[in-house]
């Protein structure tokens, strides 16, 4: 950011003892060992050899593996040294996964965690860290006695606060990136640049100018908006000293003085230019991978169990669903609405949960508001755009919980098909809530028979509420199974036996499911301890699997629990069956893991913290798509309670764009990193 860099040559080959705190220059050990940082802007590269270090810079390439070839052939020749010569190689950045290598050993860590152990080794001291790269912006809270991350926070979805922000704003100036902080020393007086929207930025940059304002007034007014956007962060860190400024933004002396104007705290300058503390981080730790001989990991992932045939059993009821022309066809949109009466009535039947694409999205919020979930546009973007079974459907049915599922509803009935909501009482344990419920099941009964023209005959209807009692109750049993050291289905093949309730017909099920049960019965256990995980919060949509799979598939933890309603909390409660079917029904729903828009609250986090402790659960994933008008307000209630458990709590905010997999897939990478490690001192970790 500014004439340093044009140092960094001089700089290449440094003693320990130049660059490493006093205090840890004892730690480095005599193994080779390279850490590689592939930024979004930048790539950067630094070599731990025989009591020297030896860095190189380059910019990013599109071939990521070859920008890492770069960077080490400029490496090797400074130190005079092979790739067989390196132990261990560390990889982390924008691009870590990008990075193979088949003759070393090899292993890549969050930049989130290499940035905290690197500035630990140039200041021992430091206890947050202030880190703004290219794309991304993070304040970090570092234990000082080991350079472990204790709690993070991350601004990765808005350019604002970042090295794309000073680069647009140094291009309207006229400036090089070098030149942009400096120049903001020279301010004359303070000047305001409000928006911290890069696009609004822009322009009233522009509009600065036009007013005859000093490149180094603006500068400077821009450096105070991007800061001020990074202090925000500092809100859930604790602002500790020493502070440390890590990242390409690091060396702008612009960003510095703004940053240390906002905090009131001067920032540490170590001996190195913090661009290198990530990869200094990352070679760390690849020494010490190194000198343990690569210690076996934590034994954390599940045997894949094969549920392909059930899937295509799935994908086989959803055709015939939609194919058939005997029956009449009903799709519903909640867990409240009671298959049992629909299995009774004679209907064909599925629950409308799929997860839609962007562009199915954007068709549902032609009609929808853009404030509403994504799960809400998917379900009106199908209908919109004649999906296959949702155009095949007769009728849909909601008994709804949330305003933006009785909004759906109506905007299915106003544009596409009939469709019929009815109240989930908000207070369900008042007498008067229960019988009103009651009634509902009554209107609900009805309706059935308005559709089928047949009677809905109560011996059927007790008929169906044993069948489902009883493949609920198999379906629980299974899910007892994840209570072992060594779980035999995964969370992801959990979710796919929840989908098979939705979606077979009922009467076909209860043979899979108890053969599903025994098989996974005889799995062996063993008393290997893994870190076990539960997923809190909204609804996880058909093929909306994407947390599932960077959880269970790429990072390697199980999830052994969820607590939302197309996961285990439907199938946790059971029916007690009296005189009357239609009451019975409304009790036991009434009575299952209540939705967060019912009331007390206090009885869904109950419920959440008693499964925590049921399935012996080390960390929890609160999950919860925008606008969610159930979850996403309550999250605050879900997480203390998990403080006060002692349990690691991670909230993710989504929707359906996939756009932010990265992102989601660095924190979650990160949280378990310092899980690991706060296990180990049996610390208490809080991340957003």
């Amino acid at each position: 950011m500014n004439t340093r860099h044009e140092n960094i040559a001089a700089e290449r080959s440094l003693a320990f003892a130049d660059v490493i705190d006093p205090a840890l220059v004892g730690e480095i050990t005599d193994v080779t060992a390279l850490g590689i940082d592939i930024g979004s802007r930048n790539s950067k590269a630094v070599l731990l050899h025989e009591g020297r270090l030896h860095t190189a810079l380059l910019p990013t390439g599109i071939n990521m593996q070859e920008t890492a070839q770069e960077l080490l052939d400029e490496l090797f020749e400074n130190a005079s040294i092979t790739l067989e010569d390196i132990d261990f190689i560390v990889g982390t950045g924008y691009g870590r996964v990008s990075l193979k290598f088949t003759t070393v050993p090899c292993e890549i860590l969050t930049e989130i965690s290499c940035h905290a152990m690197g500035a630990h080794f140039l200041n021992a001291a430091t206890r947050t860290i202030v880190d703004i790269g290219g794309q991304d912006a993070k304040a970090i809270q570092v234990d000082p006695a080991t350079g472990k991350v204790v709690k993070f926070r991350m601004n990765d979805k808005c350019a604002a606060g970042t090295g794309r922000f000073l680069e647009k704003a140094a291009q309207l100036l006229d400036l090089t990136m070098y030149d942009v902080g400096p120049e903001s020393l020279k301010a004359g007086k303070d000047l305001e640049v409000s928006s911290q929207c890069v696009v609004f930025a822009e322009s009233e940059v522009i509009s600065h100018r036009a007013k005859g304002e000093t490149a180094a007034d603006i500068s400077a007014g821009v450096h105070m908006a991007s800061a001020k956007r990074v202090t925000n962060l500092l809100r859930a860190i604790p602002l500790e000293s020493d502070i440390v400024f890590t990242g390409g933004v690091s060396n702008n002396v612009g960003m510095k003085h703004a940053l240390e104007k906002l905090m009131g705290k001067p920032i540490v300058m170590p001996r190195l230019d913090m661009v290198f503390a990530g990869c200094l981080g990352a070679a760390v730790y690849a020494q010490r991978l190194a000198s343990e001989a690569r210690k076996a990991k934590l034994a954390m992932t599940t045997e894949s169990f094969d549920l392909s045939d059930l899937t295509r059993r799935i994908e086989d009821a959803e055709l015939s669903l939609i194919e058939r022309k005997d029956v009449k066809k009903v799709g519903y949109l909640c867990t409240y609405t009671p298959p049992e009466m629909l299995t009774a009535a004679g209907v064909g039947f599925a629950r409308i949960d799929k997860c839609g694409s962007p562009t199915v999205v954007a068709e549902g919020e032609v009609i929808v508001k853009s404030v509403m979930c994504d799960m809400s546009k998917s379900v009106v973007g199908h209908f919109r755009t004649k999906e296959p079974l949702h155009e095949a459907l007769d009728q849909v049915a909601t008994f709804y919980t949330c305003d933006t599922m009785r909004a759906t509803s109506n905007a299915i009935n106003h544009y596409f098909k009939p469709s019929y909501g009815y109240v989930l009482p908000r207070t369900p344990d008042k007498p008067s809530s229960r019988e009103f419920f009651r009634g509902e099941m009554i209107a609900f009964g009805k309706d059935l028979e308005k559709l089928t023209g047949k009677p809905l005959e109560e011996k059927a209807l007790r008929e169906s509420i044993q069948l489902h009692r009883k493949l609920r109750q198999t379906v629980h049993r299974i899910s007892d199974l994840r209570k072992r050291n060594r779980p035999p289905l995964s969370g992801g093949d959990f979710l796919e036996i929840t989908r098979a309730y939705r979606s077979l017909p009922a009467e076909e099920q209860l043979p899979i499911l108890e053969d599903l049960y025994q098989r996974l019965s005889a799995v062996p256990d063993d008393d290997t301890p893994r870190l076990r995980f539960m997923v809190c919060g909204g609804i996880m949509a058909d093929g909306d699997r994407r947390l599932m799979d960077l959880l269970e598939k790429d990072i390697g933890v199980n999830v052994v629990v969820e607590d939302h309603c197309t996961g285990l909390s439907p199938f946790y409660y059971d029916l007690q069956e009296t005189d009357d079917p239609y009451r019975d029904l409304a009790n036991a729903y009434l009575d299952q893991a209540p939705c967060a828009r019912q009331s007390p609250l206090t009885k869904r986090i109950d419920f959440a913290a008693m499964l925590t402790q049921e399935y012996r659960v080390d960390a929890v994933i609160y999950y919860t798509l925008k606008f969610c008008p159930s979850f996403s307000q309550t999250k605050g209630l879900f997480m203390r309670r998990f403080h006060d458990l002692g349990l690691p709590a991670l909230e993710l905010d989504t929707d359906y764009s996939q756009g932010d997999t990265g992102q989601i897939k660095t924190r979650l990478e990160a949280f378990v990193e310092v899980l690991k490690e706060s296990m180990k001192g049996e610390k208490t970790l809080c991340a957003a």
